[in-house]
């Protein structure tokens, strides 16, 4: 799949070859939309606090690098350390991109709070699957149990609870998928499908590799 990934600075930015289908809850153009761009940014402890939105926030900072289209991320974990895998199974191929902090690790059902921190995961799958709505939603849920299944396995603590996490307060994931016709697209992306499998494949590998890398990196 082709894909331009570039690191400069506090900035991580992917951009596909055409416009995709994509689904995210992403602090900046999230929900279903079509786009050729996701975008990190990342923030520093100073520049965002509790009295900032972090969606006008990051719309002035997409806008000063023109990229008021692209899906935005914020992240505090450190963009350099981004992870990309590839991964193919019966003709098609699943592409995640991740960053991984861990400052917010959080089990799902512990008690809401604001973070100190905003170290998060990040994660976009890109499929060369074409998939229909209803499919964007079981595929952006798979990749929310890869993920998990991988932090589980970690046996990272959770910031607020010390039981095992599950993510963090302020995970994003995106799913893109080419843009055809009704009749092309899969109706199903669960794990009995191959395209359901190789999103958990390869997003179980990124979140696999970000924890251990960011448990080492932090003596954790």
């Amino acid at each position: 799949m082709q894909t331009e990934i570039i690191q400069e600075g506090n900035w991580l930015t992917v951009a596909f070859e055409q416009p995709h289908k994509v689904l995210s809850w992403a602090v900046l153009n999230g929900g279903m939309r079509q786009s050729r761009q996701f975008a990190w940014y990342r923030v520093e402890d100073q520049e965002i606090g509790r009295d900032v939105n972090p969606g006008l926030f990051l719309q002035e900072k997409l806008k000063q690098k023109g990229l008021e289209e692209a899906v935005g991320l914020l992240t505090s974990a450190e963009l350099e350390t981004f992870i990309d895998i590839e991964k193919d199974f019966c003709q098609n191929l699943a592409r995640c991109i991740a960053t991984v902090g861990m400052t917010n690790a959080l089990r799902v059902g512990d008690l809401p709070g604001s973070a100190d921190h905003i170290g998060t995961i990040n994660l976009i799958v890109q499929l060369s699957t074409a998939l229909s709505d209803e499919a964007m939603v079981e595929a952006i849920s798979i990749a929310a149990e890869a993920r998990t299944a991988a932090i589980l396995d970690s046996q990272y603590p959770s910031s607020h609870s010390g039981l095992p996490a599950t993510g963090t307060g302020t995970d994003c994931i995106g799913i893109a998928a080419p843009i055809t016709d009704l009749e092309s697209q899969r109706k199903y992306a669960g794990k009995h499908t191959d395209v359901g499998y190789l999103i958990g494949a390869v997003v179980y590998e990124v979140i696999h590799q970000g924890v251990e890398r960011w448990k080492k990196s932090n003596g954790a």
